[in-house]
């Protein structure tokens, strides 16, 4: 009895197998999804998917120059990462004028809430200065601590929380009405 249920086993995946090379997605896919652009190799090549990014685009800007910056708890003083990622982002700024920028400072639960707000707009103010101080017109430039109030996620680790100390730089073609 137990060959018997071993040889239908085998039956059983070898028709499996027939079916599934019977399949052919190939005609289906090609018209699916466009052909990948050939890679060359370099590390500078796009990210599938993202090859049609043009230069100057907000995408651009998400992409290939980061708009966030991270703060350590209950500091507004930016460090080197956050130096980097504002230099890339003064010289993009700088090479793309038509856009301006919202400043959105955040903060995260380890205060009340006034501390928080405060604390939120000098991490945008912060932002700002920096990057007027590497040629951006201020003019282009407006800062916003929104405080804890938008949150990323709601949780108690530390890990966690660093997501919540923040500044978001915002691509605008127009100024926020007040």
């Amino acid at each position: 009895m137990s060959a018997m249920i071993g040889y239908a086993r085998h039956v059983l995946a070898a028709s499996m197998l027939l079916a599934l090379t019977a399949c052919n997605t190939t005609d289906i896919a090609s018209v699916e999804e466009p052909a990948a652009v050939p890679m060359t190799g370099q590390t500078n090549d796009p990210a599938p998917g993202f090859e049609t990014v043009s230069a100057g685009s907000e995408e651009d800007f998400i992409l290939n120059v980061g708009r966030r910056v991270y703060f350590t708890q209950d500091s507004a003083t930016l460090d080197s990462v956050a130096k980097a990622t504002l230099d890339n982002q003064a010289v993009w700024l700088n090479s793309n004028p038509r856009w301006l920028v919202k400043l959105q400072g955040f903060a995260d639960d380890s205060g009340s809430e006034s501390k928080m707000q405060a604390l939120s707009q000098k991490r945008a103010d912060a932002t700002m200065a920096y990057l007027t101080s590497k040629g951006v017109d201020a003019q282009r430039l407006w800062a916003k601590g929104y405080g804890k109030d938008r949150e990323v996620r709601d949780c108690t680790d530390r890990s966690c929380k660093v997501q919540n100390r923040r500044v978001v730089s915002n691509l605008r073609t127009q100024r926020d009405a007040l």
